[in-house]
């Protein structure tokens, strides 16, 4: 009798669930092809072009015959460039064996989880959370321990809730500020709390920092591994050239941490990738060593979405939305709309709220489920101004139409 299982996959291969920003993203772009004049508020991507200084940099590197095999955790110079960065931007030194380089913000957190997790290991991830979170956690065979804030504590949790989430099972805390899906920011002293508990207990805190260069009204983000060099110790940074540098599609991320987390980072990256592409390396030292004077260009232009796709929503009965301290998404509360009914139609969740403006209305905007906040939906205002106000009337005609059921 044979032990193989009828299901052919994995345990964890049918746990882990796809993700819904992909999803409607690859939706919406079926619905163009098909025709469809779509607006899309799905992909977390800035609409802006590469820099062009920065694309040169990789034609130089092909036209070179930069396109060989690199260390696998990054070439040289980039880990000198990333360690240049945090001293210039964030005050913390580090050497290059504290960092590596990988394929992407989403790969560098991959391999923090697989290195430190072991089975059941318990790590704490504040709701609304980034999708791949706690699916990644999963992978690693740890247990997502799911702290839950609303738009009413601006998405970030009390004190006393961080308190009471940590147990003595506890291995990590993940802390995205400014957020993805949210864009809230978290105080000061909240981070500073959350970081004196890390030190006095032991457990480790992932910083994703990949949003730090976008935020407003004299908001800053707070590299948590500056605090203190104790702080430092249980802090693994995690940020990339995706958001800051509008370079989504290069696939460059990369970590800071104690040197044998970093070590063993680049040992389980030696065996699943290898080095990332090495043009794109290129790219990214000609990004971070080259002028950033264009960010204030692309901060001062989401800004002004931002105020119009806030103001826009909160106009709309049943919908409030709180404006974002960062990043490039608002992430408004549509618990007025639910419940509702436009003819056979029912508006129930989230989910069928965000299906009914995609086939109904033409917009694309992702489910708040996917982030484990089902009354909301998240909207990306990385796109034009001439979408958002089309996308925003588009919403408040299919707002209008609903009926009570």
């Amino acid at each position: 009798m044979s032990n193989v299982s009828a299901n052919p996959l994995s345990r964890r291969a049918i746990a882990c669930a796809p993700s819904p920003t992909l999803a409607i993203t690859a939706k919406a772009n079926q619905l163009k092809a098909d025709g469809f004049d779509v607006v899309a508020f799905g992909a977390g991507e800035p609409d802006f072009d590469t820099p062009q200084h920065i694309k040169d940099a990789a034609v130089e590197a092909l036209a070179k015959g930069f396109t060989k095999y690199t260390p696998s955790a990054g070439i040289p110079a980039l880990k000198n460039a990333i360690c240049e960065k945090f001293a210039r931007d964030n005050g913390v030194e580090y050497k290059p064996n504290n960092v590596i380089v990988s394929c992407g913000g989403k790969h560098s957190l991959y391999n923090i989880f697989q290195a430190l997790c072991d089975e059941g290991d318990e790590v704490v991830i504040p709701a609304p959370y980034w999708v791949s979170y706690p699916e990644q956690v999963k992978l690693a065979q740890g247990v997502p321990v799911i702290l839950n804030t609303s738009d009413s504590t601006g998405f970030a949790p009390t004190i006393s809730q961080i308190e009471k989430a940590i147990t003595p099972r506890t291995k990590i805390f993940v802390l995205n500020s400014p957020s993805n899906p949210t864009g809230a920011m978290w105080s000061e002293e909240t981070i500073r709390v959350l970081a004196e508990l890390a030190v006095i207990k032991g457990f480790y805190l992932i910083s994703d920092e990949i949003y730090e260069q976008i935020t407003y009204d004299g908001n800053n983000a707070l590299c948590v591994a500056s605090l203190s060099p104790e702080v430092k110790k249980q802090t693994i940074t995690v940020n990339g050239m995706s958001k800051t540098y509008s370079m989504t599609g290069w696939r460059i991320g990369y970590a800071a941490a104690e040197a044998e987390i970093v070590s063993a980072m680049g040992r389980i990256q030696d065996n699943v990738t290898s080095n990332p592409t090495s043009i794109a390396q290129y790219a990214a030292l000609a990004a971070l060593t080259g002028s950033q004077e264009f960010l204030k260009e692309w901060v001062a232009e989401f800004d002004r979405r931002r105020v119009t796709i806030t103001d826009g929503l909160n106009a709309i009965p049943g919908i409030t939305c709180r404006k974002p301290e960062g990043a490039f998404y608002v992430f408004p509360n549509i618990s007025g709309v639910l419940g509702k009914r436009v003819g056979e139609r029912h508006i129930t969740t989230g989910d069928d709220f965000a299906d009914y403006l995609l086939t109904e209305a033409q917009v694309a905007v992702v489910p708040g489920s996917g982030f484990g906040a089902p009354n909301y939906m998240r909207l990306s205002y990385a796109t034009s101004m001439e979408n958002i106000q089309k996308g925003i009337a588009r919403i408040a005609e299919a707002v209008a139409r609903l009926e009570e059921a």
